[in-house]
Parts: C-alpha cells; sequence; structure tokens
C-alpha cells in the first residue's frame, strides 16, 4: 500500500517504466444503505491526466463537472468497465465482499489485460495483474480518479431513475445515502425493495413495521443483535433468508456476474 502524494506520480512512473496499461479502480455506493454498489475500472492514455484539468474524486465535483469529466474520460479512455452490483448481492454476501468481488469483477471486464492496477483506499487480492493500494488514490491517480467519476456518475443515475420509481424517498437527493432526511422517508415508509435490508438502520425500521425482507439477508451482527434485543425473538425473514455476517459485514464466498455499461 502507498500513499498517493504526488499529484498523478505514480501512475506515470509505472508507464515510464514499461509496467502499463495502468487501471485505476474504484467505487461508489459502499456507504449507502440504498440502491446498488458501482465499480468501475479505466484506463487511460499516458499523459492525459494532464489532458483533462478537472478529473479528480468525484466527490470534489459538482454534479456538472462530473458530467463533463464523465463524458472527456469515456471519449478518451483507453478502456473501461463498470460493474452495478445490486442491493440483494451486498444483503447476502456483505459490502466488503462485494466491494472486493466488484473490483475483481471490473478488472476482469477489461478487454486489455493491464500491466499493473492501482485501487482506491485497500489492496484488492485475487487480481490478475500486479497490483497495488493507493490511499486517498482518486486524488492522486488518474485512472483511479476517472474510475471514481464513472462510478460516481453511474450509480447517481440509476438512483435518479429510483427515485422515480419510488418518490417517497427523496434518492433523487440523497442517492441512497443516510441523510436524515432519508432516515425520516426510511422511518415514515420503511424500507424499499432497493434498502440493504442487511443494514441496521434498515433491519430495525423494517422490524418496526413488521416488513419481511423480499430477498436473502445476511445481517451483520449489529444488526442482529440490535433486531432480537427489540423483537425478544428472530426476525421475520422468508425460509431462511437470514443469515448473521461479521461486525464488518465482510462474512465470505464469491459470486460471478455484473456488467459493463457502454
Amino acid at each position: 500500500m502507498v500513499r498517493g502524494e504526488l499529484f498523478w506520480g505514480l501512475q506515470g512512473a509505472l508507464e515510464r517504466r514499461g509496467l502499463g496499461p495502468v487501471a485505476g479502480v474504484d467505487e461508489a455506493g459502499a456507504g449507502a444503505c440504498a440502491g446498488p454498489l458501482v465499480v468501475a475500472s479505466c484506463v487511460l492514455r499516458p499523459g492525459d491526466g494532464a489532458r483533462l484539468p478537472e478529473l479528480t474524486d468525484s466527490k470534489m465535483l459538482t454534479a456538472k463537472a462530473r458530467d463533463r469529466v464523465y463524458d472527456r474520460v469515456l471519449h478518451r479512455a483507453l478502456d473501461y468497465s463498470v460493474i452495478v452490483i445490486p442491493s440483494e448481492q451486498v444483503d447476502l454476501l456483505g459490502i466488503r465482499v462485494m466491494n472486493l468481488e466488484g473490483m475483481r469483477r471490473a478488472v476482469a471486464g477489461l478487454r486489455t489485460h493491464p500491466g499493473y492496477v492501482l485501487t482506491d483506499g485497500f489492496p484488492v487480492p485475487g487480481i490478475p495483474a500486479p497490483n497495488v493500494a493507493v490511499i486517498k488514490g482518486d486524488r492522486s491517480v488518474a485512472s483511479i480518479a476517472a474510475a471514481s467519476v464513472l462510478a460516481k456518475v453511474t450509480r447517481d443515475r440509476i438512483m435518479a431513475g429510483l427515485h422515480e420509481e419510488l418518490p417517497a424517498y427523496g434518492f433523487d437527493v440523497h442517492k441512497g445515502y443516510s441523510t436524515s432526511d432519508h432516515l425520516a422517508a426510511l422511518s415514515e415508509h420503511g424500507p424499499s425493495p432497493v434498502h440493504r435490508w442487511s443494514y441496521t438502520n434498515v433491519a430495525t425500521v423494517a422490524l418496526a413495521h413488521g416488513l419481511t425482507a423480499p430477498h436473502p439477508v445476511v445481517l451483520t451482527y449489529a444488526a442482529l443483535e440490535n433486531a432480537l434485543e427489540k423483537a425478544g425473538g428472530p426476525v421475520r425473514a422468508p425460509g431462511r433468508s437470514v443469515g448473521k455476517n461479521e461486525r464488518s459485514a465482510a462474512g465470505a464466498g464469491r459470486t460471478r456476474g455484473g456488467a459493463r455499461i457502454s
């Protein structure tokens, strides 16, 4: 693991040493309690960091700026892959498992095998190429920043579409994150099918509303303990669909699938 302290420097150094093409990988939605997890990988042309002046961590850009950078990245990228992991898979295997699996899928979805892979923040075992994690990589590695924008814009557009289907929750504004407005709507209406029923706040509200999870759910220890404490008994769910997971929702196991968006 390295710290990306030199702006765009690490990626350029790898390319100059013949270790390219360099793919950057990042996600959007890991901290949300509703909607999918989206993971993207991106391969830029050498030197394109300097040719994309607005490129940086997607969270630091306005929505309009993200859209501009998104279009420019799609136009200039040598290759990219975007993986959408629905909330059902997050509920079944946990966010950490699916985050790691999503990054593996995103790299596997590239048409060109990368010479080196840089991931944002934490190492990802199982990537079939030399790879290293970069702390705050979305602010210091051009390809990671590009992947960050691809993932964020893709997810925001998905959440805007979900708002059309489920307007009571305000997904177009908070994008599924646990804002005060979102939590108020969740408390009033109960969880929707696109919420992450394994999360403690969602599981607690579901219990209060007497709602059953619409898909198999593996609760974190925190969610399970909280639900059992409030209910004084087992959590309602269809069949054997509720289990318990690690506190971090890490769990175990891998799945296959995903979709390339182009």
